[in-house]
């Protein structure tokens, strides 16, 4: 596998014309049973070229790869084209003559080639890896990396820092492909499909017997650093082992709190945090940084030695917010995920809810990052991974956790006297994994250094603010999968830059590495016992049940039913749901199947998750009742038959997700109502309409709830539409409002500002129509011509938007105490106000916000 710049060149470049064409190559000598690799000549103008492409996922993604471009080359113009993007490629390229080489362009795998005559324009480019054996070929290509050998004091070749910036880092890391496969001729040969997911299960079940354990090094660091620039060096931290690391993962949190990094996910911070750890790695060893992952201020490095990068592969990254309505970045995660030889690894850095009191939404944070956070793998087949899909997880962070019971005076005494064990006793995180409420399975090692928050910045001295934040352990690091032994756990009182210390861990990783010689034997005796099995027997399954039902389904509520399957047959089996006749999907968007597709092995069985979900795409037409909650899957067995499942349910209508002009005709809680009455309603027009009120509200009552609730009980509340609310709280609110019990709204200010936020993303029509959307832009630096638009908006449409400004102006004029201003409430309601009709780029962010800023700046005094 390709991991950095240096690993590959471009050998040659070859045309995709319309004479190319691709040739499986059989040979009398060679083994024809199924897994085996596969020749294919690709025939082009003036030439061909022979390749033998590894059994696997990576040769069939390649093979489509090839057969999409000739698809589109058939499509074109018969002009020539000038394929400009060569220019840059060509200090790399090779002589014109005959040679005979062996590459290995797909995995691990050589590919061996035998070059013919070569001319004409270029389509199909082949790299070439300069790896022969364990023997590494120098390219002749640097790429950006990182000298931190003594000879070069750290520091970072500037060549490598300004072609970093040039080229953005993803070539420094070779990217799963993930395009979807075709069914063209070469990709339905018996070696794809069903036989690599029986051989790979088959090789996982037998993995012990091919693999052995080696220990490798890890240095996990997680380092909040309050918004700050990096005033000192990191080797004090990052340099801090006796002997150098084999990897390192280094996480930040708060490395932006600017405004443009909270909505605009965009800082300069980012360089100069990279270009201080890379300076700060131990300085007897060479690393290659592998990948940086952020969301806004929550940052996580990869960094490999370098003799190790080659054994790096199917590296992704992710990243999920947490933060208001489940999608702001200020808290969250980022995470990485890659396989080391033949252990898969996942590495988490998260920043979790603040607040010693918010214990609940911290646990609400963890669950949906471990929900949420899906990777994507090499091969599209198969269904996305979840972080504890792994042998070694890996967790560090901010996650914000704090002591309970005790007040700061006590918290101080105990660490003066060094009493950390029964300071533990009270840390709110140790109590709730022991209640398994989060990081069950997790371990983190004994603490035994002081408490890295809160501190003044620019020194060791505990909070001497008004707030006098109690000293408590936020930053952490936690691991789960076997075979790892912690090395070190220490924070790193050096470091003064931020209020948090940084905190390190050392860990000692057994790595599974293959015997190539007992792998290839395992691997053929797999192929022939899969040969006998498939010539002798007809997959088949037993279903636990054939129908699912789901009842009182709610508005942004899950609800989940288990349909178990075993594998009743004599041979492993592959199953999944397929979409119907005239279907873009294998189920109704407001359902999904975990796992929608799946392999198991012969007298095995499987669960599957089928759980339902009404969002804002999918709940306006479930509370007009165009929709019900009714669906047939197919559950198709591969070389078997198929399994019809019926999915029946009932919605309960929600105001959620219903218009305003239907919600403003509405005296009564929405499930108070019949329900052909909702759908006489929401039918299309005014006319056709036989039940409307003679005098409709101004508002919906609803907004005018929430809305009175706030102005009520949250003028001065801080961090007002930033900090989420508690999901429970969302529940019980939603309630409220659909059934008008109980009479006041329960749950916190934050929860109720959420679910404000919630009610005007989920409008079908948005409070600005979509037909005034584009005028709002052209006029959005004009005051009256603003005012002009918002004069046209129907007549509840311009209530809401006045009414909802109107209160927004009175937030503002307590500023003091709740830390808002224009920009950031601008920011938030316009997006919500002013929604596009289609995709919105950034320009046209600026202009809603722009918009909507007119109407914030009235009235202040």
């Amino acid at each position: 596998m390709a991991i950095t710049g240096e690993d590959v060149t471009l050998y040659d470049i070859f045309p995709i014309s319309n004479d190319f064409a691709v040739v499986e190559v059989s040979s009398a000598d060679e083994p024809s049973f199924v897994g085996a690799d596969t020749r294919v000549r690709l025939n082009f103008q003036d030439g061909e070229l022979e390749v033998r492409l590894p059994f696997g996922s990576h040769s069939r993604l390649f093979l489509s790869e090839v057969n999409r471009a000739w698809s589109d080359v058939c499509k074109s113009p018969k002009e020539a084209p000038k394929f400009e993007w060569l220019h840059k490629y060509r200090k790399a390229s090779k002589d014109q003559g005959g040679v005979k080489q062996t590459l290995a362009p797909l995995g691990t795998t050589h590919t061996k080639i035998s070059q013919h005559k070569k001319t004409g324009n270029s389509l199909n480019a082949v790299s070439r890896s300069p790896v022969e054996g364990n023997k590494r070929v120098n390219s002749g290509v640097e790429p950006p990396r990182v000298e931190s050998g003594p000879e070069s004091q750290g520091k970072v070749k500037r060549e490598g820092w300004d072609e970093l910036k040039r080229e953005g880092r993803d070539d420094l890391v070779r990217q799963s492909s993930h395009t979807a496969s075709n069914k063209a001729t070469m990709l339905a040969m018996p070696q794809f499909g069903l036989r690599d997911n029986l051989v790979r299960c088959e090789l996982l079940k037998n993995e012990d017997i091919y693999t052995y354990l080696e220990n490798f090094s890890f240095f996990l660091g997680t380092y909040n650093v309050n918004g700050q620039t990096p005033k000192e060096g990191l080797r004090p931290w990052l340099g801090s082992t006796s002997t150098p690391p084999d990897m390192y993962c280094v996480g930040f949190q708060e490395l932006d709190l600017s405004k443009e990094a909270f909505f605009f996910n965009d800082t300069p911070k980012e360089t100069e945090w990279m270009k201080a750890v890379s300076e700060g790695l131990h300085p007897d060893a060479k690393y290659a940084l592998v990948k940086l992952v952020r969301l806004v201020g929550i940052m996580l490095l990869f960094y490999v030695r370098n003799e190790h990068a080659k054994h790096i592969s199917e590296m992704e990254a992710e990243t999920v917010g947490t933060g208001i309505m489940g999608r702001m970045g200020n808290k969250g995660a980022v995470a990485i995920r890659f396989r080391f030889h033949n252990s898969d690894i996942c590495v988490v850095n998260s920043h979790l809810a603040a607040h010693i009191e918010e214990y609940e939404r911290r646990n609400q944070d963890y669950k949906d990052i471990c929900s949420r956070l899906l990777f994507r793998q090499h091969d599209p087949a198969l269904a996305p991974l979840a972080i504890m899909k792994h042998d070694v997880v890996l967790w560090l962070g901010d996650l914000n956790y704090r002591l309970s019971d005790l007040d700061v005076d006590n918290v101080k005494d105990l660490i003066a006297k060094k009493d950390f064990e029964t300071l533990h006793s009270y840390d709110q995180l140790k109590r709730q994994i022991d209640e398994k409420a989060v990081f069950v399975g997790f371990v983190e090692g004994e603490i035994g250094f002081l408490p890295t928050y809160k501190y003044d910045t620019g020194s060791d001295q505990w909070d001497t603010s008004e707030k006098c934040r109690v000293p408590a352990w936020c930053d952490r690091i936690l691991w789960r999968g076997k075979n790892v032994r912690q090395l070190l756990y220490q924070s790193h009182m050096d470091l003064k830059t931020s209020d948090h210390k940084p905190v390190s861990s050392l860990l000692e990783i057994g790595i599974k590495l293959v015997n190539e010689e007992s792998y290839k034997k395992t691997f053929e005796e797999i192929v022939r016992s899969l040969d006998k099995m498939e010539n002798e027997c007809i997959p088949s399954l037993t279903l636990s049940r054939r129908e699912l039902q789901f009842k009182d389904v709610k508005f942004m509520q899950h609800q989940a039913e288990t349909l178990t399957l075993f594998n009743d047959g004599q041979v492993p089996c592959q199953f999944e749901f397929i979409q119907k006749l005239d279907q873009p999907t294998y189920c109704k968007p407001w359902l999904t199947a975990n796992p929608a597709k799946g392999f198991i092995a012969q007298g095995g069985n499987m669960d599957i998750d089928l759980e339902v979900f009404v969002n804002r795409s999918t709940a306006t037409e479930l509370n007009a009742g165009r929709q019900q909650i009714e669906d047939i899957l197919v559950l198709h067995l591969e070389r078997g038959k198929d399994y019809f499942l019926s999915v029946t349910g009932n919605y309960l209508p929600s105001c959620f997700g219903s218009s305003i002009q239907t919600l403003c005709q509405l005296r009564d809680p929405i499930q108070e109502m019949p329900l052909e009455t909702i759908r006489e309603l929401t039918s299309s027009g005014d006319e056709t309409r036989s039940v409307i009120i003679d005098k409709p509200l101004d508002i919906p009552k609803e907004i005018w709830q929430m809305v009175d609730h706030l102005y009520r009980n949250a003028l001065k509340q801080g961090e007002l539409f930033q900090q989420p609310g508690l999901r429970s709280e969302f529940v019980e609110i939603r309630d409220c409002l659909d059934t008008g019990m109980p009479d006041s709204l329960p749950g916190s200010n934050h929860s109720v500002a959420e679910a404000l936020l919630l009610f005007l993303d989920a409008l079908p029509e948005p409070v600005v129509p979509f037909s005034l959307y584009q005028q709002c832009l052209e006029c959005c630096s004009n005051t009256s011509q603003c005012k002009k638009v918002v004069s046209l908006l129907p007549r509840c449409h311009k209530n809401v938007f006045n009414y909802i400004a109107a209160f927004l102006r009175e937030l503002l004029k307590h500023s003091t105490h709740n830390n808002l201003d224009v920009n950031i409430l601008a920011t938030i309601f316009a997006a919500l106000l002013l929604r596009s009709p289609t995709k919105q780029d950034l320009a046209e962010k600026r202009k809603t916000q722009e918009f909507f800023q007119h109407f914030l700046v009235q009235d202040l005094s």
